[in-house]
């Protein structure tokens, strides 16, 4: 019970402590456009490389995820195709049932 208490009130705060630090770097968008705009106008790549950044950031979560969900069905699928206990699928290998 006190370990539930702990981890709920650890995911609680770092909800919150997240969800804090949102709006300043929301600023940010604008100023990033701006300077990519003006590079690629002067001749430069920078706004290449930033295309790349931006499509790695939004590959991650969904690599994860998509981790998670293999992890979860492999192992789910194991548990299913391993026979209960007393429970055989082939009647030859319950030794009772040989006579």
């Amino acid at each position: 019970m006190k370990n539930k208490l702990i981890k709920m009130l650890f995911a609680a705060t770092l909800v919150f402590t997240l969800a804090g630090t949102v709006t300043p770097l929301a600023a940010q968008c604008p100023m990033c456009k701006m300077s990519a705009e003006s590079n690629l106008k002067n001749g430069g790549t920078a706004g290449k490389g930033l295309n790349a950044g931006i499509l790695y950031m939004l590959l991650t979560p969904y690599l994860l995820v998509g981790g998670m969900g293999y992890w979860w069905w492999r192992n789910r699928r194991k548990e299913q195709d391993e026979p209960e206990e007393g429970n055989s699928v082939w009647p030859h290998d319950d030794p009772a049932q040989l006579n």
